[in-house]
């Protein structure tokens, strides 16, 4: 399915329009999927124009949230419950949170690959800055499952604090507060945190 930004459609307004749109909600609700072709067909074009691309700001991974979107509006179709606005609300409201997961999902691998470079925790300023470029001088794409798994290896405090360091890019403030820890201590954290992700990193099988 392609979308054309161009082709935005208004949400119904007419009582008539949310009337036979109920019709088909319901109806596809009993079982008859087939009843969604007429909304996503008239929706697909403006989560994609108003939502979708001006996120992702790539049509080809706008489609896909798009895509993804629709998808998932089937599967949790039996819980949309009419409230007389229509179903684009609830369909933006999942394509948007479509988005912002590919994004995340996008920037964790970006970051991790390339965040280290930049981030010199305190207790390291002596060590050799070509330890912080070892994940940006890998190949992003071909990486990307090997960060995964390092990540996941990671016990849930170190994963903790390199998500909220890097991925969420909070301050060392921030980010004590959130673990009670203090700043100084946060910086030892984080510090034995990259540390065991160079080293899960570093490993193959």
């Amino acid at each position: 399915m392609a979308f054309d930004e161009r082709t935005v459609i208004a949400v119904p307004a007419e009582r008539s329009e949310l009337d036979r749109e109920r019709s088909l909600v319901e109806q596809a609700q009993r079982g008859d999927l087939e009843a969604l072709r007429p909304i996503f067909d008239r929706y697909a074009p403006q989560l994609y124009a108003t939502i979708a691309l001006p996120r992702m700001g790539d049509s080809a991974a706008a489609e896909d949230v798009v895509r993804e979107a629709l998808g998932t509006a089937v599967q949790k179709l039996h819980k949309f419950r009419w409230q007389g606005r229509g179903i684009y609300p609830w369909l933006r409201q999942i394509t948007v949170n479509k988005a912002y997961d590919a994004l995340r999902k996008n920037r964790r691998n970006h970051a991790l690959a390339t965040a280290f470079a930049d981030e010199q925790p305190v207790e390291s300023a002596r060590e050799d800055r070509a330890d912080h470029r070892l994940i940006a001088e890998q190949d992003r794409a071909a990486n990307r499952q090997r960060i995964d798994d390092a990540m996941s290896r990671l016990n849930d405090r170190y994963r903790r604090a390199i998500e909220m360091r890097l991925l969420d890019e909070r301050s060392r403030d921030e980010c004590a507060a959130e673990l009670a820890i203090t700043v100084g201590n946060f910086d030892v954290l984080f510090h034995r945190a990259v540390r065991a992700f160079r080293k899960h990193f570093g490993e193959r099988e």
